[in-house]
């Protein structure tokens, strides 16, 4: 009859021949221990030999069934050339923000003296907008008076 006692065979010293066969018999059952069991690389821990993560710490300590050990083969095909840069000579006559600096203060004088005409449409470069003022008398004055609060709300200077 055996009992277990924390891993270790316990016999009756009825069934135990000598102290040599006692001695063999404890150390078959930790070799058959052995064999199960290995080492966590990380935290030293005694894991089963068939474990992929360690139950102590919970890392990986090998590589699941299956799994490729090379990295995949990641392809980009970028065939954008634009570099985004524009020319010195550009920047300087247009300014960093694109378009054509102006000021605030010489529209508002223009929208004050030839508003009614569409003078500060032209030096904004509105062509357009400019001929309009000049035959409506600057959309019947309503264009013209709501002018006045836009250019007021623009930044000095501004770009057009």
């Amino acid at each position: 009859m055996e009992n277990q006692n924390n891993g270790i065979d316990l016999q009756k010293d009825s069934e135990i021949n000598s102290p040599t066969e006692a001695v063999q018999t404890e150390s078959t059952h930790n070799a058959s221990a052995a064999n199960n069991m290995k080492f966590c690389k990380f935290c030293a821990a005694q894991i089963p030999a068939d474990a992929v993560l360690c139950t102590s710490c919970g890392r990986q300590v090998e590589q699941l069934q299956g799994a490729n050990s090379a990295q995949p083969q990641v392809v980009i095909n970028n065939s954008n050339t634009n570099s985004n840069i524009a020319s010195a000579t550009a920047v300087a006559a247009v300014g960093i923000h694109g378009g054509k600096k102006k000021s605030k203060w010489v529209c508002l004088c223009l929208w004050f003296f030839l508003g009614l005409f569409g003078g500060h449409k032209f030096y904004e470069g509105k062509i357009g907008t400019g001929l309009l003022y000049m035959f409506t008398c600057g959309l019947f004055f309503v264009g013209w008076f709501i002018d006045l609060f836009a250019i007021l709300n623009k930044p000095n200077p501004y770009y057009v």
